[in-house]
Order: C-alpha cells, then sequence, then structure tokens
C-alpha cells in the first residue's frame, strides 16, 4: 500500500507533487487519469489520496464516489474547479477537503501531515496477544514473528483497523481484492481459514476472528 495516491492528469505537475512527498519520506504513486487511478487503487489501495477533478476520461468526482464505496481513506481533492457548487459536490460525495489551484504546496504537505498523524499516527496495532507494524508489514503473536503472505497482511490490517464492528463479506472482499478483481468470493473464506490458523491457538474456536453468520467477520 502506497502512502500517497496522486492523481493528476498534467504530468509535469504530478511528478514535482511526487518528487515534493518523497523528500518528506512518504511512498507515493501517480496517476495519469480516473481509470488508472481506480485499478491503482483497487489493487494496491493508498493512505491519502490528492484527487485533480478534470481529468480524462473518469472525472474526478466519480473517482470520489467509487473510492468512497468501500473506503474511508482520506481523499483531498486539488483543483483548479472553485465554484461552490464544485467544493459541495465534493464534499458531498466524501471528500475530505478541497483545496483551490492555484495553493501553497507548504500548506499542502501540512494537510497532509496532519491526516497521517492524526490517521496512522501510530505504526503497531496491538489488540490481545496480536501485533501488526504497519510500517514493516509484519504480524507478531505473542512476541513472535508469523510469516503472512501480501493479502492476508491486507485482510488483517482491515479487520484489526476496524475492530469490534461486523465486516460484510462483499465489502470486505472488495476493500482487499477489489471490484474488479477475478478471484472468487470463496477465496475470502479459504484467506480467513489460513489467518486462523497462523493467529488462533484454538483455529476451530477462534477468539479473534470471528463469523458472523450470514453476514461477514468480526476482529475482536
Amino acid at each position: 500500500m502506497a502512502d500517497i495516491l496522486i492523481v493528476e492528469d498534467n504530468e509535469e505537475i504530478g511528478i514535482l507533487l511526487q518528487d515534493f512527498f518523497t523528500v518528506e519520506g512518504y511512498d507515493v504513486y501517480h496517476a495519469l487519469s480516473g481509470e488508472e487511478a481506480l485499478s491503482i487503487f483497487e489493487e494496491d489501495g493508498a493512505k491519502v489520496v490528492i484527487l485533480d477533478i478534470m481529468l480524462p476520461g473518469v472525472d474526478g468526482f466519480e473517482v470520489c464516489r467509487r473510492i468512497r464505496e468501500n473506503s474511508d481513506v482520506p481523499i483531498l481533492i486539488v483543483s483548479a474547479k472553485g465554484t461552490k457548487d464544485d467544493k459541495m459536490n465534493g464534499l458531498i460525495l466524501g471528500a475530505d477537503d478541497y483545496i483551490e489551484k492555484p495553493y501553497d504546496i507548504d500548506i499542502l504537505l501540512a494537510k497532509v501531515a496532519g491526516i497521517m498523524k492524526r490517521r496512522y499516527g501510530s505504526d503497531d496495532i496491538t489488540i490481545g496477544n496480536i501485533k501488526l507494524d504497519k510500517v514493516k508489514r509484519k504480524v507478531f503473536v505473542d512476541q513472535k514473528e508469523v510469516p503472512v503472505n501480501k493479502t492476508e497482511f491486507s485482510l488483517l490490517l482491515y479487520m484489526m483497523e476496524n475492530r469490534g464492528k461486523t465486516l460484510d463479506k462483499n465489502a470486505l472482499f472488495n476493500h482487499v481484492w477489489g471490484m474488479d478483481s477475478e478471484s472468487e468470493a470463496q477465496t475470502l473464506t479459504v484467506h480467513i481459514k489460513w489467518l486462523r490458523e497462523k493467529l488462533e491457538t484454538d483455529p476451530k474456536n477462534p477468539l479473534h476472528i470471528k463469523t458472523v453468520w450470514g453476514v461477514g467477520y468480526r476482529f475482536e
């Protein structure tokens, strides 16, 4: 998962933004179109999306709407479209902020730094005897590292970040594998089984990864 996904069809501006954020230590993806942005997000995700509106093909409003269907990732719209209606539309669709071009790059950097601190301030998530290191992408049970693959980590991270919440199977599958994935929905059940075998003392009677029959799963 990248730290930042920049969606900007002006290649020069996009590369410039990417350079600024890379210097600050962020892992950055740059998409030149709405279609490319959705593909990147569905495959790898991002912690923050910086989104232009005037894009070829699928515009920024539609990108915002489609991302927001299955994710609460922070979205910052950065656009030359600065009318009241444009700003209201972006915010109604789920954007967290709407910044009008031209803007001060230092302000944008500060806004993203603030989001990162509030949203992802801790690099670790610990629940019971399970610890997940978000930066190193490692999982520990009783302080011993447990090997997990990329998909298992993404699935576990999403569940632990939503601890105590019942997550619908379809929403969970779409978040991890993407809406356009060619994988079968049954693969979610298989990965849940693998995680239980790696994390639970008794996988058949799990303490953490609970099945909510007819709905999905919940991490406790």
